[in-house]
């Protein structure tokens, strides 16, 4: 029985209590929060569990072998780092941390203290990233041509990171993924207009070594809710709505054999089945099992590093008015 703690039970902490409430295997046995609020909340659905005030309290419990990590970003670097020196394995929210150094630092901790790191990249498990994952695998897709991904919403609206680092981790986790590779470079623009330096909106753009190209747009200042993928192959297209839960194959085709234009050959849409399984719940799962088995998951540190690494790049090409970032200059940056 794996012997779990939680720091941190405020905006998105609940669901991962909920998940992890559910898991067999695993036993909860404390939750830090410095809100009375979040410690209310918590008593309310879960009589009896132990609640603390200090996170230092579940930190050194020698009882505890694992923590869940769901703070705010600020706070990721340090509790990561002290949980890890504690001798607990570790699932933290994303980002991992706010720069590579520090992600490094944590990685390579983990590696030290012989500690399970894991990232919550959470739709690195969402089933039907997963079916996409096998299209390509198979060869129904082709190659990888283009991505486009927007992640758009009346909020959720922070005031410490802005929308990039909120919410692009989980669509650049992805890519990374379909991609089979990190971006050789990255440009990016984006603007604040509710609060200052802190942008509402972002475009950024990716390229890779292969040839593929992808576009990410994110705004916590959208009319509408919108999360849609766009995965383009040299064979077939698919896409994913969210919102409608929908996940469809275009087998479109370009005929190239012929002395003028491209021209292109459309196909009805097929929709694929996938499984309505929770990604929270095949996170949470991927982690006690990782826990146990002590083989890296999915999402781990070294995942959660290369979403780093990108993220910095991207951040720092907005820092320069969208101009050209090598991901190899935030590495050099990060050994210097």
């Amino acid at each position: 029985m794996i012997n779990l703690a939680q720091i941190g039970c405020g905006y998105w902490g609940p669901n991962l209590l909920r998940n992890f409430n559910y898991c067999q295997g695993c036993r909860i046995i404390g939750v830090a929060d410095p809100s009375e609020k979040s410690r209310k909340n918590v008593s309310e659905k879960y009589p009896g569990l132990p609640l603390h005030k200090n996170p230092d309290d579940v930190l050194e419990n020698r009882n505890v072998d694992a923590v869940v990590i769901a703070t705010p970003a600020r706070l990721h670097y340090t509790l990561t780092k002290q949980a890890l020196i504690a001798g607990k394995d570790v699932l933290v929210e994303k980002p991992l941390a706010l720069t590579f150094s520090q992600g490094s630092e944590l990685v390579n901790l983990a590696r030290e203290k012989k500690r399970i790191l894991m990232v919550g990249h959470i739709l690195e498990y969402h089933p039907a990233i997963a079916e996409i994952q096998k299209l390509f695998c198979v060869g129904n897709l082709g190659q990888l041509q283009y991505v486009s991904s927007s992640r758009l919403n009346l909020g959720k609206i922070r005031m410490e990171e802005n929308v990039l680092w909120s919410f692009a981790p989980h669509d650049i986790a992805v890519l990374h993924r379909l991609a089979g590779s990190m971006p050789t470079h990255v440009m990016a623009t984006g603007s604040a207009f509710l609060q200052e330096k802190i942008s509402d909106m972002t475009h950024s753009h990716l390229f890779f070594h292969s040839g593929a190209h992808a576009h990410i747009q994110v705004s916590w200042l959208h009319p509408f809710k919108e999360q849609r993928l766009v995965v383009v192959g040299s064979n077939a297209m698919v896409t994913y709505n969210d919102i409608r839960k929908e996940l469809l194959l275009y087998p479109h085709s370009i005929d190239m054999n012929n002395a003028g234009p491209p021209i292109p050959t459309r196909a009805a849409p097929q929709p694929l089945p996938f499984s309505n399984e929770e990604p929270l719940a095949v996170e949470c799962a991927a982690f006690l099992e990782a826990v146990k088995s002590r083989n890296a998951p999915l999402t781990d540190g070294s995942s959660g590093l290369a979403v780093l690494q990108t993220l910095e790049a991207l951040q720092t090409s907005m820092d320069r008015q969208g101009q050209k970032v090598l991901l190899s200059e935030i590495a050099t940056k990060s050994a210097a």
